[in-house]
């Protein structure tokens, strides 16, 4: 195994033009930025130290690893800054991968942050105009009110509109949860109009608040890693906490007491939008808002992580994806890469 060395004063600066993770084939070699969005010091079988860190820009992620690693080398960089690394690719139980032989911090002063980050900041500014814009068209009184209340919430929003929807799967950059709770908005305006005796609004305020949980289980000032809370909790129960607390504000403001069974329905749509006991919902979805939020939000995340795979092996020149175990398949994309 090669022997892992700092970069500084020992490589010169990359020439080429960067690569975006999606263009990335096996078999080269890397010199180039990265965010580094997760990071772990683990031994392997034989006891030995291996540096493993997430590396991304706004195509996608892919692992990179580091043999033979030292303390001062996991302490050299910070889950969040832009690195340095130089490496070479290669395909690891269906998945690429960069074997790192060398990683350090980078300026961040002198990145374009535009090849890294999935969503503009006009990007997000509009999402959220077109999820407050949702807020305007619910009647119910009780249900705009939590609504108004969450958005009105400076902090929750701020960490909203930073966090992914996940730290993998689909959403999984700055900007992603906001993006699917306003993509699942769209499909349940779309739900509602079809089925009339679905509350739309009740089911508007499940969407909003489904996910709201993970804004604390998700670190999400620079990379992408759980809190102790969201390993110990769990976005759902965390997510529960903060709805009782939007009620509880929304008592105070009215001076009266919040009707029950709409606070019983709210909340039985955060607790059960998982959809099945094996899938980590606590609850199974008893009403119809409940059912509609449990498929659309599972309509969306498994489509934006199907393309996210898609887009994560565009470079591998082939109609079908790597089989990927955690879904028990591959995927067609066709062979005119339409859908890379």
């Amino acid at each position: 195994m090669p022997t892992p060395q700092p970069l500084r004063n020992v490589f010169p600066p990359p020439r080429s033009r960067r690569k975006c993770v999606t263009e990335l084939a096996p078999q080269v070699a890397v010199d180039q930025v990265f965010l580094a969005t997760r990071k772990q010091l683990r031994p392997n079988r034989h006891g030995q130290l291996y540096l493993q860190v997430e590396l991304a820009d706004r195509s996608g992620t892919i692992t990179g690893r580091m043999w033979n690693a030292s303390d001062d080398q996991f302490e050299a960089f910070a889950e969040g800054d832009y690195v340095r690394v130089v490496g070479t690719t290669q395909l690891y139980s269906g998945a690429l991968q960069i074997i790192l032989t060398g990683v350090e911090q980078v300026d961040p002063t002198s990145v374009d942050e535009t090849s890294f980050r999935v969503l503009t900041q006009d990007a997000v500014a509009g999402l959220r105009e077109e999820l407050s814009s949702f807020s305007a068209t619910l009647k119910a009184p009780l249900p705009k009110l939590v609504f108004e209340e969450v958005l009105s919430d400076v902090v929750l929003m701020e960490a909203f509109e930073r966090c992914p929807a996940g730290i993998k799967h689909h959403h999984a950059y700055a900007g992603g949860l906001l993006q699917h709770v306003v993509m699942l908005m769209r499909l349940a305006d779309h739900v509602a109009s079809l089925y009339p005796d679905i509350d739309r609004d009740l089911l508007l305020v499940g969407v909003l608040l489904h996910d709201i949980g993970k804004t604390i289980e998700l670190e999400n000032e620079k990379g992408f890693s759980y809190t102790d809370s969201g390993q110990l909790l769990g976005h759902v129960l965390l997510g529960l906490e903060i709805v009782d607390e939007k009620i509880r504000a929304v008592e105070k403001k009215t001076n009266e007491p919040f009707d029950t069974e709409v606070s019983n329905r709210i909340k039985h749509m955060v607790a059960s939008h998982h959809g099945e006991y094996a899938f980590g919902a606590p609850k199974l979805p008893m009403t119809l808002e409940a059912i509609a939020l449990q498929f659309i939000d599972g309509l969306d995340a498994k489509l934006a992580g199907t393309l996210q795979l898609f887009q994560s092996e565009a470079a591998i020149d082939d109609g079908w994806t790597q089989y990927h175990p955690n879904h028990g398949r591959k995927f067609f994309r066709g062979r005119d890469g339409s859908h890379s």
